[in-house]
């Protein structure tokens, strides 16, 4: 009984593993039937595609041909007609006439006389200009310095602040070339360039001389 049972347990375990290894098979069958028909699907899709694209490149290139060539025939109608409508001038010969007599040239030199810019120096030099250097009144305080004086002004100006009327002095550096003035003296300054770094002004006339 034992061996009976043996052999039938081995025919059916064959069987199993026979009708296991159809079910695979028939599986990877399956697989590769469906991947060929998923390759011949996309492959007619792309074939398709670039057919439509030739066709649409094709149809495109005929309509511009057609285009370019209908603008040419109406450039062409529309040159030739003016030409075969305009009239025929008949030009008369020119008659021979005696050449014209040359003329020398002539040339207009505008010159400006050496007066009227003399008058212009002398205007400019002239005093009564819109903005005339400054003159100030003061006392002489120092004349240690050759030909420099110092002289102090005094300025009553009004406060920025409170309004109040203030008395204010300034020493001013002033040249004098022959050094006339003296200490005391009260002395009328004219403003000037520039002489040295704090020489702004310059001596005009001696008002009053010291006691």
């Amino acid at each position: 009984m034992s061996d009976v049972t043996n052999n039938e347990e081995v025919v059916e375990e064959t069987v199993a593993v026979e009708v296991v290894e159809e079910a695979v098979v028939e599986a990877a069958v399956e697989a590769v039937v469906e991947e060929a028909v998923v390759e011949a699907i996309v492959e007619e899709a792309v074939v398709e595609a670039v057919v439509e694209a030739i066709v649409e490149e094709a149809v495109v290139e005929a309509v511009e041909e057609a285009v370019a060539e209908e603008a040419a025939a109406e450039v062409v109608e529309v040159v030739a007609a003016p030409a075969a409508a305009a009239p025929v001038e008949v030009v008369a010969a020119p008659v021979a006439t005696a050449p014209a007599e040359k003329k020398p040239a002539t040339y207009l030199i505008k010159t400006y006389p050496v007066a009227e810019v003399a008058e212009v120096a002398v205007v400019e030099d002239d005093a009564s200009r819109e903005n005339p250097r400054k003159i100030r009144e003061g006392i002489v305080v120092s004349d240690k310095m050759d030909r420099t004086l110092v002289v102090a002004v005094n300025e009553r100006v009004s406060h920025p602040k409170y309004g109040k009327t203030v008395q204010r002095t300034k020493k001013l550096y002033v040249h004098d070339e022959n050094n006339d003035a003296k200490k005391g003296d009260r002395v009328r300054v004219q403003e000037t360039r520039p002489l040295s770094k704090l020489k702004r002004w310059r001596l005009t006339e001696v008002v009053e001389r010291a006691r």
